[in-house]
């Protein structure tokens, strides 16, 4: 469980996953305006939606958490032209399980559009 007072931004269009750690990073300063040393989760996915990387850092350097999806695609938050969301910690806890929920539909999660 991640507690409330975690930061999550999920990027709104797909990112290079070659990049690894550092480029990850990088691109995070660059173009969503948040620095990963700071704490929080970064969600990104690759161009086919069938890849999630998480990427955070902690006390010992960055971390990164890879998942490869086989016959589901991840659902990207819609953000207009915000290159990412931040999504709201409070909002989360206690999880609210449904049909929808389980579907992949976040419709009703609440997001911040970033700068």
């Amino acid at each position: 469980m991640i507690p409330a007072h975690v930061r999550i931004v999920v990027w709104t269009e797909p990112v290079d996953l070659r990049r690894a750690f550092a480029g990850l990073a990088l691109a995070a300063r660059e173009r969503l305006g948040e620095d990963p040393r700071a704490g929080g989760l970064f969600v990104v996915t690759n161009r086919r939606a069938n890849r999630c990387t998480v990427v955070w850092c902690d006390r010992t350097g960055a971390c990164l958490l890879d998942t490869r999806l086989h016959d589901a695609r991840v659902r990207r938050p819609a953000a207009g032209d915000a290159p990412g969301v931040r999504i709201d910690g409070a909002a989360r806890a206690p999880p609210r399980w449904r049909a929808d929920a389980a579907a992949g539909r976040a419709d009703d999660m609440p997001v911040s559009k970033l700068p």
